[in-house]
């Protein structure tokens, strides 16, 4: 079992930036793959960024693409998710997710492990 708790969400304006951290316990996150899922209301939970095991590739929604960063530190067995320019479109919960078997980057289904989410709002 793995548990994710994320943190650093908050109210922003439009153009201004956050980083969301997600720290993990229960096993070392080195050995899943990472990605973060935000859910507006009334919305479908919608696929963010993603990285490898070793942080060696990414992929990112073409919504936030240029603009967020995910990375991630074994060591510290934590994944972070740098957001710049945000949008009030950007306004959700975002979630972290450990990958389980059959990964797919962007398919919720494909995530084993899930945070209970930090609210992120962004004025205009």
């Amino acid at each position: 079992q793995v548990q994710l708790v994320e943190s650093g969400g908050g109210l922003v304006q439009a153009g201004g930036s956050l980083r969301l951290s997600c720290a993990a316990s229960g096993r070392t996150i080195s050995n899943y793959p990472m990605g973060w899922f935000r859910q507006a209301p009334r919305k479908e939970r919608e696929f963010v960024a993603a990285i490898t095991w070793g942080g060696s590739n990414t992929y990112y929604a073409d919504s936030v693409k240029g603009r967020f960063t995910i990375s991630r530190d074994n060591a510290k067995n934590t994944v972070y998710l740098e957001m710049n320019s945000l949008k009030p479109v950007d306004t959700a919960t975002y979630y972290c997710a450990a990958g389980g078997t059959d990964w797919s980057p962007q398919q919720v289904s494909s995530y084993a492990y899930w945070g209970q989410g930090t609210q992120v709002t962004v004025s205009s």
